[in-house]
């Protein structure tokens, strides 16, 4: 989890992790192998071991569900076209998404549309699943199941998941590894039992800033 204030970096950060944004200097390695340092090739290698989960969904209007999840299998794959909707149709379903294969994203819920954006991301099954604050714009009910179901996702496939979020609840629900950005500068990490008991101020502020955790503070 990579937690922090809005305008922290936050997302910054993820763009960088996936190669939509370009670094000014460093180093991003996926099982050491420095993506920057890599020609077209050996980028397009390692984008086909990335699923991306983006904050608003970022479907395509124009595409029904099914095209939508079809769409990185098209571009990373050179599966047949019933084998692509095969797995498209799988992913659906584990998402628990039943006859919605030919809806458009106008036609979905907010929560649907995640699923959907969740199928897409595991259609290449990945190795590694990024996802930039999976629960912006949900309902409470709605967020526990995004959260559980990427949760599951993750420990069933063995993925490695980064998730971008500022929802505390999300971060004590499925966080593993923490790492708080403040600034723009990484500024504390560790386990989320160790963020609940953590003496920096600026943790503090951010973790305890609703009243849902400043009630558990308060049982701890």
């Amino acid at each position: 989890m990579i937690i922090g204030e809005s305008g922290s970096g936050k997302t910054a950060l993820i763009r960088c992790m996936v190669g939509l944004n370009e670094i000014d200097s460093g180093e991003v390695l996926f099982d050491d192998r420095n993506f920057y340092g890599l020609d077209f090739t050996g980028k397009k290698a390692i984008r086909k071991e990335i699923g991306m989960l983006f904050q608003g969904g970022a479907l395509f209007d124009s595409k029904t569900v099914e095209e939508n999840v079809v769409f990185p299998l098209s571009m990373f794959t050179d599966l047949s076209v019933s084998e692509k909707r095969d797995r498209a149709n799988f992913c659906l379903q584990r998402v628990n998404l039943v006859n919605a294969n030919n809806l458009f994203p106008s036609e979905l819920s907010g929560g649907m549309k995640k699923r959907v954006a969740i199928a897409r991301a595991i259609a290449v099954q990945p190795k590694y699943l990024f996802c930039d604050e999976p629960n912006s714009g949900l309902d409470p009910k709605t967020s526990i199941v995004i959260d559980s179901l990427i949760k599951e996702i993750t420990e069933e496939y063995a993925i490695t998941t980064v998730v971008i979020t500022h929802d505390m609840n999300s971060v004590i629900e499925i966080g593993d590894h923490i790492m708080f950005i403040y600034k723009g500068s990484k500024w504390w990490e560790g386990g989320k039992d160790e963020i609940l008991k953590s003496d920096n101020e600026e943790v503090q502020d951010f973790v305890y800033a609703t009243k849902f955790m400043k009630d558990l503070r308060t049982k701890l």
